[in-house]
């Protein structure tokens, strides 16, 4: 059971790692800095076959009026996926999603929202660029020189994902580290380093939790790497840029009150210092991080 020991053990034994400051930088207009934080990042799935059903739309005009309602809700960013990660679901090629995401991607560029695109493919990411997207939330390994070039080129930030696997949609059983924070660490610091390097100037580091590994359907396995990684996230600030996590859910232990387990797991994120919330539960996930900020 999660205690203020084991809270007080962690905080001790990585003291150096708690005041780490991470970069501060502007997309179209907007600053994004630890100060002002945590932002919060609004889910559109383009997919009928996404599990979290409040956030599925079925036509474009359905996901311009879920945009502007995250916006009024309180969300920073808005992030498009038109490919849902669960195993069984039906894929969509490049051409296909991006006749999906294009209009929809367009008016609210247009309009001034920061939206997020969530892709692997680089062809997607190219065209979504183009169309005004301001951030590539990237799930596949090792993304190419080429996108974080095309990134740099249109003075977008990205969102750099962990993942044991080709991309998101790939992968296996999980293999766990004697410290997975170590793990993140060696990963997320060479491909900072390729990032930085083609020019790109905004990045965000995901540990990405919610993924869906074959050996962590059991949930209390994966509720616990899941919370340990929540916790720890302060010290991937080290590497100088914000941390990103997106809210995972608990049905197994929630069931009729699903949507409550993203606000549980943003107390849990908001301790290890997250910068990022990506969330369905945009008012929920708000208020937490507007309580937990008056009783700092």
């Amino acid at each position: 059971m999660l205690s203020l020991e084991h809270l007080a053990e962690l905080a001790q034994k990585y003291a150096s790692d708690l005041t780490s400051r991470t970069a501060e930088f502007t997309l179209r207009g907007h600053s994004f800095s630890s100060a002002n934080g945590p932002h919060l990042m609004g889910v559109i799935n383009l997919s009928p076959d996404s599990w979290y059903r409040e956030s599925v739309v079925t036509g474009t005009d359905a996901a311009l009026a879920r945009a502007y309602r995250l916006q009024a809700e309180g969300a920073h960013l808005i992030d498009l996926g038109a490919e849902s990660s669960l195993a069984h679901a039906a894929r969509a090629d490049a051409q296909q999603q991006i006749q999906t995401l294009l209009p929809i991607l367009e008016p609210l560029s247009r309009a001034g929202a920061l939206i997020s695109v969530e892709t692997y493919q680089p062809e997607v990411a190219r065209r979504c660029l183009e169309a005004g997207a301001a951030v590539l939330n990237l799930t596949g390994t090792r993304p190419s020189d080429e996108v974080y070039r095309m990134v740099a080129e249109h003075r977008a930030g990205v969102i750099l994902c962990y993942v044991q696997g080709k991309n998101v949609r790939e992968v296996g059983d999980f293999t766990p580290s004697a410290d997975h924070t170590h793990t993140l660490l060696e990963y997320f610091r060479s491909e900072i380093d390729r990032a930085v390097h083609a020019g790109v100037h905004a990045i965000w580091i995901d540990p990405g939790l919610g993924f869906y590994y074959r050996n962590l359907q059991d949930s209390s396995a994966r509720i616990r790497y899941q919370a340990e990684t929540f916790l720890n996230s302060f010290r991937l600030r080290k590497l100088g840029w914000p941390v990103c996590h997106a809210l995972p859910h608990a049905f197994e232990f929630f069931q009729d009150e699903v949507r409550s387990a993203e606000p549980l797991f943003a107390v849990l994120a908001l301790l290890g210092k997250t910068d990022l919330l990506r969330t369905h539960e945009i008012p929920k996930v708000r208020a937490v991080a507007r309580t937990l900020g008056i009783l700092s």
